[in-house]
């Protein structure tokens, strides 16, 4: 069986002093729980959880202050797979006074991501990760059309 890989992949601003924020310090913990925690449940399915941190500088966040602090779980944003939205909140530390991004899920707005949402993205990843394509699908079973069809 070939082994699939979700791939968790995590961008924040790491300044020439090597600080970020506290919403990154964070949140980077909280990808570190969720993380554990994924890969000891996806090993039983043949997913292996990888993690790529990046890291922004402050030129390219001065231009793009909405890149930092940005998840994407199998090449697709963290917000796509929860239905959220992203916004923006002033910050503080080694981001200056720019208002850097949160993720609003229903009614809650997070600065730092919690992870109980990076793990539900994550299993959402996953069941992408594992689902059938047309030509492994087995014989005489046919897609869900409807009743009687």
């Amino acid at each position: 069986m070939d082994r699939k890989v979700l791939t968790v992949k995590w961008q924040r601003l790491v300044d020439e002093e090597r600080k970020t924020c506290k919403r990154c310090r964070d949140t980077g913990m909280e990808i570190d729980k969720a993380v554990k925690i994924l890969k000891a449940a996806l090993a039983h399915l043949g997913i292996k959880v990888r993690v790529e941190k990046t890291e922004l500088s402050r030129r390219e966040f001065k231009t793009r202050p909405q890149e930092s602090n940005r998840i994407w779980m199998a090449e697709r944003p963290l917000e796509d797979w929860l239905n959220a939205q992203t916004g923006k909140s002033e910050c503080c530390d080694a981001c200056g006074s720019e208002h850097c991004r949160t993720v609003a899920v229903g009614n809650e707005t997070f600065e730092a991501i919690p992870n109980h949402l990076i793990i539900r993205a994550g299993f959402l990843a996953a069941a992408d990760l594992i689902r059938p394509s047309q030509a492994t699908q087995p014989k005489g079973i046919k897609k869900n059309r409807g009743c009687c069809r």
